[in-house]
């Protein structure tokens, strides 16, 4: 008995549904190299402008300071220059020189309070007055070489 072949079925047609998910499959593993080349670009990118960026930072916060510095010194210099003007005037000098020197210019009358003067002289007892530690160490040498009494 021959024995027939079965006859050759032509390739079942997916549905709609399994040939999106196929496509969707095949579309998903097609980007991935993409992907990953895109993130490795990214990154390249990220890692380059890294330095750059913290830079300029550091640059910004190194102008803020020295603006700050700069204001700083200009106040300086405006009240340097406010009182070199006082010192070129002879009645701010001679009125430094009463305050803070105690000078007393010709035909003016000046006092000096001197304090620390006691009201009642009798009243202050006289303190004692204690050795020092070194005399008192050099005493208790004399002490030692001396001689015992017997």
């Amino acid at each position: 008995m021959p024995t027939q072949a079965a006859p050759a079925q032509p390739p079942a047609q997916p549905s709609p549904a399994q040939a999106a998910a196929m496509a969707a499959a095949s579309r998903s593993t097609r980007l991935t190299g993409r992907a990953a080349l895109l993130a490795v670009v990214i990154c390249a990118i990220a890692l380059s402008l890294a330095y750059p960026v913290r830079e300029y930072i550091a640059q910004r916060q190194q102008i803020d300071q020295l603006l700050a510095e700069q204001q700083t010194i200009a106040a300086q210099v405006k009240a340097l220059r406010e009182e070199n003007v006082k010192l070129s005037q002879t009645w701010y000098i001679e009125q430094q020189a009463e305050d803070l020197l105690h000078m007393c210019f010709p035909r003016q009358q000046c006092y000096q309070v001197v304090p620390g003067q006691p009201a009642k002289p009798g009243a202050v007892k006289p303190q004692t007055v204690a050795d020092p530690w070194y005399a008192k160490l050099w005493q208790s040498v004399q002490k030692a070489d001396a001689p015992s009494p017997r």
